[in-house]
C-alpha cells in the first residue's frame, strides 16, 4: 500500500499512506481500515466523546508494530483534530502479539463477538433471516 501511494498521483495528497507498513497490502489496508474504523460511528454519537478509545483503535489495527508510521499519521491528523492521539502510551516495534491480546481482553461483548466470516458464508445465497426480518410463519 505505502508503495502504491508512492506511485499513484491520485493518491498523493495522502502523505499518511506513506507511512504504513512497508509490505502491507491492499487487501489487508482494506480489512485494517475496516477493523480500525468499525467503531467509530456508535463513539461519535455518544454523548461524551471517547477519544482513546478512537485513536486507539486507529493505531492498533492500522500502526500495529509501526510506531514511526503512527507518529507520522499523528502529525497528519492533528493538522484537522489536535486532540488525536494525545494520551496514548507508546507504541514499541514489532508489538502486534501484544496489543491483540489486550485488545480482545479490554473487548466488550459487541466487540468479542465480531470476528471473521467464515468463507462459506460468503457464497451463501442472499437470504434474509432473523432480525429484522421475521421468520417464515410468523405474523410480524
Amino acid at each position: 500500500m505505502a508503495q502504491l501511494a508512492t506511485e499513484q498521483d491520485s493518491l498523493q495528497d495522502f502523505g499518511y499512506l506513506r507511512a504504513l507498513a512497508p509490505k502491507m497490502t491492499v487487501a489487508e489496508f482494506s480489512a485494517r481500515v475496516a477493523s480500525a474504523f468499525f467503531l467509530w460511528p456508535k463513539e461519535l454519537l455518544e454523548s461524551e466523546l471517547n477519544r482513546n478509545a478512537l485513536a486507539s483503535s486507529v493505531q492498533h489495527d492500522l500502526f500495529d508494530g509501526n510506531p514511526d508510521g503512527w507518529k507520522e499519521y499523528v502529525v497528519y491528523v492533528q493538522k484537522k483534530v489536535a486532540w488525536f492521539g494525545t494520551g496514548l502510551p507508546d507504541m514499541k516495534p514489532g508489538a502486534a502479539a501484544e496489543l491483540a491480546h489486550d485488545a480482545a481482553e479490554e473487548a466488550g461483548p459487541v466487540e468479542a463477538s465480531v470476528g471473521a466470516v467464515p468463507s462459506v458464508e460468503w457464497d451463501a445465497p442472499d437470504e434474509k433471516k432473523g432480525w429484522p426480518w421475521p421468520q417464515p410463519g410468523s405474523t410480524s
